[in-house]
């Protein structure tokens, strides 16, 4: 089976994980499910968002989104990225990686698909937010582009 891919979506999960880690220090999320209709991201937290925070959440990811910044990608040595990443998900063997910049807001490893520019995202809707088991789970849809 093909895997499909959402580069558009995919971006905005890296926004939205930027946007959680400056607000809330969680880290980034740890677990995902990005799709081309709707994504879901989840953070260890210790509470649930207020309705507010998460407005805020969504205001911040727009507001990237809204800044026309390049996606860009570069190739590092293991021994740099170790430097700056967590590299535990990483298989055994890998001499490189690749890193994925947006602008200068985000850069991660990634093997994903991305957009070229923030502004092919589309507006990104916060559709829910819940907490459980310490666990805030952050589902989202972006809008079409015109």
């Amino acid at each position: 089976m093909t895997k499909s891919y959402a580069p558009r979506m995919h971006s905005a999960e890296h926004i939205l994980n930027q946007a959680m880690v400056r607000k809330f220090d969680c880290g980034r999320c740890f677990s995902a499910h990005v799709n081309k209709k709707k994504s879901k991201c989840d953070y260890h937290f210790d509470r649930a968002l207020t309705d507010d925070e998460a407005n805020e959440v969504e205001a911040e990811v727009n507001r990237v989104i809204s800044a026309n910044l390049a996606v860009t990608e570069e190739i590092v040595s293991l021994e740099e990225a170790a430097r700056n990443f967590n590299l535990t998900r990483l298989p055994e063997g890998v001499e490189t990686v690749r890193i994925v910049r947006i602008g200068d807001y985000d850069f991660c490893p990634c093997v994903g698909e991305h957009v070229d520019n923030t502004t092919e995202i589309g507006e990104f809707r916060m559709i829910s937010h819940d907490f459980n088991d310490r666990v805030v789970r952050i589902r989202y849809k972006l809008g079409d582009l015109e």
